[in-house]
């Protein structure tokens, strides 16, 4: 029977948000959820019925129409306009998986009970994630300022009775699956399509999956550099305990540690060298992949942080008695946060990329290209061609988009974060991060055969063994596409709590959402 996780007060983690995700947990709300729902909505009912004070977005316009009064009659109509006029997204497709947080941020946001919504509207929100429904949002559109507009509009408009949404693998339109589940449109109440439209939960819905990926990935880049440094024939030293606690930061004592743990019974690591150091790709791995890990540990916490939080405008107040327009949709940390994580993610495929170059460089014993009889074989030259395009093009990805802003809404929203810009551009840049990690292990795994009889640690070897039931050695030039795709595959296949499972199973005691 699937266990269901109880929305509260509680703070959502990381970890809790990976299980509630990839184990298919249900989810319902707690009764102090739902009366703090409903307290906020009692209490906007209230003091819209008694007065006719103008309150930003429930009974005016929006954006630089913010001085224009609505009547009551109208209110509902306000707020359906609203939702249909910001449905303007465009591009790719988010994925499912991605809107399935989006659903469950959004309800988290608004469990708190400062946006004056209907339960039923919450309600219906659950409904569509317990039964994966997923409403069809596009990739483009949000400025990362007022709230993410566009994608949040798309995913309100199935309550509404509009739009498309996948279910069951299928995209069909909202009315079909309505009149499956015999459900009704929602009547929208004032307010309510401003808190549906106002927030961050698309940006913060990448930030949770760009840090799942983040934190597989770097522990992958570790695991696949390790193989690389025995196959280069390279040192251990640079990875001793006494080097980092005088430079005590905690990535790069996790690397180091990581690494004497990875490679601890290899005889190939531990056998005597003519050399007396390694390139920096290969002795600065516990500084570089550790700084990386500290962002990604920083990026955590601004993540963390922004989907415990109420991020629509105004906030409702019932205990003071306020209603305050204010900015909490703007985008600003998350957007920093963004650009700083895709940086630190480009840097562990700019050291790969590296690595695969000194792999190839016939250096070490190892042959050129790591093939027999290169010059009739050109071997792995060019894999390294692909890591090295793909580095560039990362390097581009990672370029600020914090440091934009365009005015919009006739000057009132005169400064953006373009953090919904930055998140899109970190998916894609870390799946790049991953193609070029399998195009090391792919040559990582090529040069330790040409190291035989010596044997790298127990964990590398069974690792490899894994890996070799489904890319084979490659003995002359053939069509190494399908190979590197295998071995993309290979990498991905495995969710976070799988993959720790799978580490388990060969003595690697790991829980890469640990927090410090």
């Amino acid at each position: 029977m699937t266990k269901t996780y109880t929305i509260s007060s509680e703070r959502l983690t990381l970890k809790a948000i990976n299980d509630i995700i990839f184990n298919d947990r249900k989810i319902k709300l707690s009764d102090q959820v739902i009366s703090n729902i409903k307290k906020s909505k009692t209490y906007l009912d209230a003091k819209l019925s008694e007065s006719d004070k103008p309150f930003y977005g429930i009974n005016t316009g929006f954006g630089s129409l913010y001085d224009v009064k609505i009547s009551k009659r109208d209110l509902t109509k306000l707020q359906e306009n609203l939702v249909m006029s910001h449905a303007c997204g465009t591009g790719d497709k988010v994925p499912e998986v991605i809107v399935k947080i989006m659903l469950l941020l959004k309800i988290k946001s608004l469990s708190f009970g400062h946006s004056g919504v209907q339960l039923s509207t919450v309600n219906r929100l659950i409904d569509f994630f317990n039964n994966d429904i997923f409403p069809f949002v596009y990739t483009q559109g949000s400025l990362g300022a007022s709230g993410d507009l566009a994608p949040l509009a798309h995913l309100s408009l199935p309550l509404i009775g509009k739009g498309k949404v996948t279910y069951r693998k299928r995209l069909v339109n909202t009315t079909t699956v309505l009149k499956k589940f015999n459900w009704k449109p929602i009547k929208l109440e004032a307010k309510e399509g401003l808190a549906l439209l106002n927030g961050t939960q698309f940006m913060t819905a990448y930030g949770v999956y760009c840090l799942l990926l983040s934190h597989k990935t770097s522990y992958l880049a570790d695991i696949v550099a390790s193989i690389s440094l025995d196959a280069y024939d390279g040192r251990i030293d640079p990875f001793n305990d006494l080097v980092h606690l005088i430079r005590p930061h905690a990535g790069q004592l996790k690397v180091a540690r990581r690494f004497t743990e990875f490679l601890k019974d290899s005889e190939l690591i531990h056998r005597k060298k003519e050399h007396v150091q390694d390139p920096y790709s290969f002795r600065c791995i516990p500084q570089v992949h550790g700084a990386t890990k500290d962002t990604i540990d920083f990026v955590e916490k601004t993540m963390i942080t922004e989907i415990n939080s109420v991020t629509d405008n105004p906030n409702i107040f019932p205990d003071e008695d306020e209603i305050i327009s204010a900015g909490n949709f703007h985008g600003q940390p998350l957007a920093l946060a963004f650009d700083y994580l895709k940086i630190a993610m480009a840097e562990i495929g700019n050291i790969s990329e590296r690595r695969i170059f000194q792999l190839i460089s016939g250096q070490r014993g190892l042959p050129a290209f790591l093939v027999d009889n290169p010059g009739l074989n050109s071997g792995f030259m060019i894999p390294q061609y692909t890591a090295a395009s793909i580095v560039s093009a990362n390097k581009q990805l990672a370029t600020p988009a914090s440091i934009d802003s365009i005015v919009s809404s006739n000057g009132q929203e005169d400064h953006v974060s373009m953090g919904a810009n930055a998140a899109t551009q970190a998916y894609n840049l870390i799946r790049n991060v991953e193609r070029i990690i399998a195009i090391e292990l792919f040559n990582a795994s090529q040069a330790m055969v040409f190291r035989k009889p010596y044997k790298s640690s127990t964990f590398i070897e069974l690792f490899l063994k894994a890996y070799r039931k489904e890319i084979p050695f490659i003995k002359s030039d053939e069509i190494l596409h399908d190979d590197i795709e295998k071995t993309i595959q290979f990498l991905k296949k495995y969710n976070i709590t799988d993959f720790e499972l799978f580490l388990n199973d060969y003595g690697i005691k790991a829980d890469l959402l640990e927090t410090e």
